[in-house]
């Protein structure tokens, strides 16, 4: 599909660009979502350039993402998709400035696309042009990141929780904390997904940043000095959220290795219940096994109390064991 978007007064209007006419004189942005290989055609016959591939734009090499050829200048940057989803991804997409136009390529929807797109529809500063644009597209990308960053810092903090709250009762303690742990590993694998994506994301767009602003520097080619101080400060807020991302990562982590420990505790206990019920009935099993044995002279077996005298010995040497570990506090 294409989506293109032509300059108004004050305001960018989108226009339908299906069929086989060409793209409208006046478009500001080319917008490419899943383009068909006719649609990548018309592009790049009317741009006179070359549009990367699906593959080529998921190169990780510098050189392969951030260059000029010609007359435009071609920037991919990794961005974190599907956030809100079980598994979230990292999705590549090609920014190509043409002169004062701009065009998109790629192959995922993430939701800052839309944001961008009905902002530049009801109000975008001049002038109108394609760097207004991009300059618009990555501060909502930063934009979504923060908040992403944000809900899974809330969504730590509810593990936290669940992790270190205390058990109200015996019982909660012995139905819950494996459920619960169970639970709080997903999550914290959730949240690693998330956090190393976004590191990702903020690395890809830094260098795509620096990359922007050394070739509007070079060409000369700023609109106002108020794009690049936007920029400035959009550098400024991705140092920010790349430390923000460095403190969850250490917290993701401190959490895990708490999680694991609890863990650990709990199958400690459990051996250790195990441990004790084998002591507590090795006594009663001993003196089972002493008038198991075939001899025939054994004195208690011709008692008329022989039988409840060795019931009676088994219990007390059970009991014994036990009330020792229990004043001990092992049980």
């Amino acid at each position: 599909m294409i989506f293109a978007y032509v300059a108004g007064a004050d305001k960018l209007l989108l226009q339908d660009a299906s069929g086989d006419a060409p793209l409208p004189a006046m478009a500001v942005w080319i917008d490419l979502f899943e383009p068909t290989a006719a649609e990548k055609d018309r592009v790049e016959r009317q741009f006179a350039l070359s549009l990367p591939t699906h593959a080529e734009m998921r190169e990780i090499e510098p050189s392969n993402r951030l260059y000029v050829e010609g007359a435009s200048t071609y920037m991919t940057a990794t961005f974190i998709a599907r956030a809100d989803e079980p598994n979230p991804t990292g999705e590549a997409i090609t920014f190509i400035l043409v002169g004062r136009d701009l065009i998109t390529l790629r192959y995922s929807d993430p939701r800052p696309i839309g944001t961008c797109a009905a902002r530049v529809t009801k109000h975008l500063p001049q002038p109108n042009s394609g760097t207004e644009v991009l300059i618009a597209l990555l501060e909502a990308f930063v934009n979504r990141m923060a908040d992403i960053l944000e809900k899974a810092s809330l969504d730590l903090d509810g593990l936290s929780q669940l992790i270190f709250h205390e058990r109200p009762t015996a019982r909660r303690r012995r139905l819950g904390d494996a459920r619960d742990l169970q639970i709080v590993l997903k999550g914290l694998g959730r949240g690693e997904d998330i956090t190393s994506t976004v590191r990702e994301s903020l690395i890809s767009l830094t260098r795509l940043v620096r990359f922007l602003v050394q070739n509007l520097d070079a060409n000369a080619a700023w609109d106002n000095k108020e794009q690049k101080q936007r920029l400035r400060q959009l550098r400024s807020d991705i140092v920010s959220l790349n430390e923000h991302v460095g403190f969850e990562t250490q917290k993701t982590m401190f959490l895990l290795d708490a999680t694991l420990g609890m863990i650990n505790i709990e199958q400690n206990r459990i051996i250790k219940i195990f441990s004790v019920a084998a002591v507590i009935f090795l006594p009663p099993t001993l003196v089972a096994s002493l008038y198991g044995m075939n001899f025939k002279h054994i004195p208690e077996l011709d008692w008329l109390w022989g039988y409840p005298y060795v019931l009676t010995l088994m219990v007390l040497s059970a009991a014994v064991p036990y009330l020792f570990f229990r004043r001990k506090g092992w049980l």
